[in-house]
């Protein structure tokens, strides 16, 4: 008989459902996203969470439809228990726990971050290739820049941080001060496709060990063009593909900087990336030269699974489903945890 696992993503500004099935196979992966809060530079939290409520019941009849399935033949309900946005996680959390009881299925709880992680184990056919643990993954989003060491699917260490600020969310913010429409990434993405990544130097953080922080980058962003306004009122709108380039060149080493001691310190052989950020087409372009200039195998998402999705929900609690890791109806979501 087939496992079926249901997952519900609801961590932001989108609400997603996904049905898993045997080894990882994917069935369906449904995403409702919100286009509310482009007119207000960010996610608008009360907002998020009333979307969520609006979409949630025919985001999962979808997910369920297209996997050709009915619900009663689910096996486990998984579910983003956080971190994210309260708000948005309460109705995920509260969907997943009313139709665990509704259909007496197990209900399984998800971190996240261990999604983004774990969606390189996500197939679309049964013989896809996935990485052998261990490996190395650099997850990298709007809220999150992390090195982590994955021993297995239950077993992940942060081997490096942001003390500040996410590698994602200086592209937003940069983008913003140039008056690129939110969300930002993806504009300087396509901005820095036509610049030149050397036409001008923003600050690197000399932080020790394996953190990150982006705080100085966006301040030198800041006042390279506060200084260079001052002379020219048209600077940004005649450089703005210079400094898209240069801005994600320059986020782009401090990644690689603190991935290439991260490889070294762990010998791993296999290097992954996810989160938001990894869609990003010169990120996706440096780790790839990266691991081929080395010898390490890499693994890039597809971009379908780089943004939050329930794919990646469905995986990581299809593997808690099989140790029998189930969550209890008294569990609150969190805002915020590491790995």
């Amino acid at each position: 008989m087939s496992m079926y696992i249901l997952g519900i993503e609801s961590s932001c500004d989108d609400t997603s459902a996904a049905v898993i099935t045997d080894g990882g196979l994917l069935l369906s992966n449904v995403i409702a996203s919100q286009k509310v809060h482009e007119e207000f530079g960010g996610v608008v939290p009360e907002l998020a969470s009333r979307a969520h409520q609006q979409n949630i019941v025919p985001v999962v009849d979808t997910a369920l439809r297209r996997a050709g399935i009915d619900r009663r033949q689910l096996s486990a309900i998984a579910f983003t228990r956080g971190p994210g946005l309260l708000g948005s996680l309460l109705v995920g959390t509260s969907f997943a726990k009313g139709l665990s009881l509704g259909l007496r299925v197990p209900l399984v709880d998800v971190n996240h971050l261990h999604g983004h992680v774990l969606s390189h184990f996500v197939k679309r056919q049964p013989d896809d290739r996935v990485p052998e643990f261990p490996f190395l993954c650099l997850l990298i989003s709007g809220g999150n820049s992390q090195l982590i060491f994955v021993r297995n699917y239950n077993d992940m260490e942060v081997l490096g941080a942001t003390i500040d600020d996410a590698a994602g969310e200086a592209f937003d913010k940069c983008a913003k001060v140039m008056g690129l429409p939110y969300p930002g990434g993806p504009h300087i993405d396509r901005l820095a496709t036509e610049g030149n990544p050397k036409a001008f130097a923003f600050a690197k953080p000399r932080i020790p060990g394996l953190n990150y922080s982006f705080s100085g980058l966006k301040t030198s962003f800041l006042y390279t063009l506060r200084d260079a306004l001052k002379t020219d009122p048209d600077f940004i709108t005649k450089n703005q593909a210079d400094l898209a380039a240069s801005l994600q060149a320059t986020i782009i080493d401090i990644l690689l900087g603190k991935l290439k001691k991260a490889v070294e310190q762990t010998g791993v052989k296999t290097v992954a990336i996810g989160g938001g950020v990894s869609a990003n087409s010169g990120v996706r372009k440096a780790v790839a030269d990266f691991c081929a200039a080395r010898g390490l195998e890499a693994f890039i998402p597809e971009r379908a699974f780089t943004t939050d999705n329930a794919a990646m929900v469905a995986m990581a609690g299809y593997f808690k489903y099989l140790d029998k890791d189930f969550c209890r109806y008294d569990e609150v979501p969190f805002a915020r945890v590491e790995v």
